[in-house]
């Protein structure tokens, strides 16, 4: 019995090594695997879209990774991202209005991924902050301040818009110069709504202990996840008012099969492949 056991083991191997297998997440907003991110920069990001997730009910999410390879085989990068957000179920079910930001360092490509509930007009806005925003930080190894940088402008020229009803701006021309010249204006204004709005984020939390706004709260990894083994990490929670000063650790889990991913604390949104690309 023992004998037939191991051979049909051995049948099976090959079949269970080229298992799909995805990245799994350890939150639904910020999962900074490439190492790429300081802490605080990490903390102001999270803050972003736990933010955006609050006033308008978009799931958007950042995840870095070394390189797509070793995970699900797909023949592109944007086949890789439309796949992972729908195994993650990013968005709400009956909006699919989801959102993944997938950077993939060594890979030297990055995505926009847009759930189904989006025009094709915002598929342009997405190219448009890639190329302007995302890229050229990039280029320059500058990766925490692109996707600061990017994750803001995503926000706030398509999560903010879609979720307010307000149609996509045509990028195609021929539209004339006083439009020209108004899109400019409200970039310019959006840019300086944007430096300051982080400002005001950092002020938004209140200590436990003081209830005094202006907490400072950040996530320490000290062990990454593999497929073998699951990660260790501590959210490390500051006030200036009080000294108020705690450290929670939690468990970050194994980079598994999709079968186990638990990605259900999204809300189920999908992609028809929607989004923009860039790579530098």
């Amino acid at each position: 019995m023992m004998l037939r056991l191991l051979a049909l083991l051995a049948l099976l191997w090959p079949a269970m090594a080229l298992a799909q297998s995805w990245p799994v997440h350890e939150t639904t907003y910020v999962n900074d695997y490439a190492n790429l991110l300081p802490d605080d920069v990490e903390t102001r990001v999270t803050r972003q879209l736990e933010v955006l997730r609050e006033d308008t009910g978009v799931e958007a999410t950042v995840l870095t990774l070394g390189s797509r390879r070793g995970f699900t085989p797909t023949d592109t990068m944007e086949e890789f991202a439309t796949g992972l957000f729908n195994e993650w179920g990013i968005g709400d079910a009956g909006r699919s209005d989801g959102i993944l930001i997938l950077v993939l360092r060594d890979d030297r490509q990055m995505r926009i991924e847009l759930g189904s509930g989006y025009g094709t007009g915002y598929n342009r806005e997405a190219q448009d902050i890639i190329d302007r925003v995302f890229l050229p930080a990039f280029r320059k190894e500058g990766y925490a301040e692109g996707i600061e940088d990017g994750t803001d402008a995503v926000i706030d020229r398509i999560a903010r818009p879609h979720a307010a009803g307000t149609p996509a701006p045509e990028r195609d021309g021929g539209s004339g110069g006083g439009i020209g010249w108004l899109f400019a204006g409200i970039a310019i204004i959006g840019g300086i709504l944007i430096a300051f709005s982080r400002k005001i984020r950092d002020r938004l939390s209140r200590c436990p202990e003081c209830d005094e706004r202006g907490i400072h709260t950040k996530r320490h990894r000290i062990e990454a996840p593999t497929r073998h083994r699951t990660g260790k990490g501590q959210k490390i929670t500051d006030c200036p008012h009080c000294g108020y000063h705690a450290v929670i650790p939690y468990t970050i889990p194994m980079i598994t099969s999709s079968s186990s991913s638990g990605g259900g604390s999204f809300g189920g949104g999908s992609s028809s492949g929607g989004g923009a690309s860039g790579s530098w």
